[in-house]
């Protein structure tokens, strides 16, 4: 009797250990299938792949990991991808593509030779939900009120957009830029974290943040937001640009600085692009994937009666169709960055293709 005593307790924490377990996995089916299906991608994944949780988001009865994926070199010279997804956590869509892109490559990778010889000359690294908490509530900012894209340490040198650009009035409000005397977000945090793990002496690495916003085109999007001046790495943007263009030329998106549209003040990319190209010989190129939401507004306008449907595409063909047609621009990144040597521009090169990234997109604000 005394040892069925002493074992009681015990049993009786497991059991509501157990309870507390299953009401979180009811929860996340619920409210975060995202997060539930990369956790079964990641236990089935082959051996190629690692995962590891770089930090968790704490809620009130939650504790949700921040995952990164590995896939590739381990040698440091060799280029970098970076794909990232869910940093607006209404934008599921973002998140969504990156895991679609995640399952085609783990099912390649067991039976696809020239994979398999492609990934000895790159590394992939993946961040598919950096906004957990963010996802799981359905709102935009993490769970502390903060827009995650206008939490970084840079400050608008025009006139910001009311509002879009930033503000620090209330976390109630959108696009809250948090106390800069706090720091980033511990999603930011942990984003930088793999940065500068990451990306310091690359010969070459671009990443791709996929989002969803209101347009009728799908964009990518590349520094700065803080100003309209060009980027000192443009001749690099143009001279990729201009390979997609002649690989893909019925491609459908549209390639601008993000000056284009408005200024912010706290750009994550901007931060990182002058973070990583300040101590690095190579170059570094943060591209923003915008998918225009409005093209599937526009062909369901009941999507307007749903939070959910200004930013993501409902109707499940549609859904399917914005999957799939992602694919090649992030398979065309991954084989761009382990051949940069045949297309980067050398320095005779560069001048020109810096003048013609000018005259193309920032001769208006010259």
């Amino acid at each position: 009797m005394t040892e069925l005593r002493d074992l009681t307790p015990h049993t009786a924490i497991a059991s509501e250990q157990a309870a507390r377990d299953g009401r979180q996995r009811r929860l996340l089916r619920t409210f975060l299938p995202e997060l539930v299906s990369l956790e079964r991608m990641l236990a089935e994944a082959p051996e190629p792949i690692t995962t590891r949780v770089v930090d968790r988001v704490n809620m009130k009865d939650l504790s949700l990991p921040i995952y990164r994926a590995d896939i590739g070199s381990s040698r440091p010279d060799v280029p970098v991808v970076l794909l990232v997804g869910g940093v607006h956590g209404l934008e599921r869509i973002g998140s969504q593509v990156v895991l679609a892109w995640l399952q085609t490559l783990l099912a390649r990778v067991t039976w696809d030779e020239n994979l398999a010889g492609l990934l000895q000359k790159v590394r992939i690294t993946l961040l598919p939900i950096l906004n957990p908490g963010g996802m799981y509530l359905n709102q935009r900012s993490n769970p502390n009120g903060v827009d995650l894209m206008r939490n970084a340490p840079i400050t608008a040198q025009d006139r910001s957009a009311f509002l879009l650009g930033g503000q620090r009035f209330s976390p109630c409000l959108p696009w809250y830029t948090g106390d800069p005397e706090q720091g980033m977000e511990p999603e930011n945090r942990a984003l930088e974290s793999v940065i500068q793990e990451l990306l310091p002496g690359r010969p070459f690495s671009v990443a791709l943040d996929c989002h969803s916003g209101f347009g009728m085109k799908d964009q990518i999007w590349f520094p700065y937001a803080y100003r309209r001046r060009p980027m000192r790495r443009i001749a690099s943007v143009m001279a990729l640009k201009l390979i997609w263009e002649q690989a893909y030329p019925n491609h459908d998106y549209r390639f601008e600085p993000q000056s284009r549209h408005y200024l912010t003040h706290g750009d994550l990319w901007d931060y990182f692009y002058k973070l990583v190209n300040r101590e690095n010989a190579g170059v570094f190129l943060p591209l923003t994937l915008e998918m225009g939401s409005w093209r599937w507004i526009r062909k369901r306008p009941r999507q307007l009666l749903r939070l959910q449907g200004f930013f993501n595409p409902l109707v499940p063909h549609r859904h399917k169709r914005v999957l799939r047609s992602h694919l090649s621009w992030i398979d065309f990144l991954v084989n761009a960055a382990a051949s940069h040597e045949n297309w980067l521009p050398a320095r005779e090169e560069e001048s020109m293709l810096r003048e013609a990234a000018i005259m193309h997109w920032y001769r208006d604000s010259q």
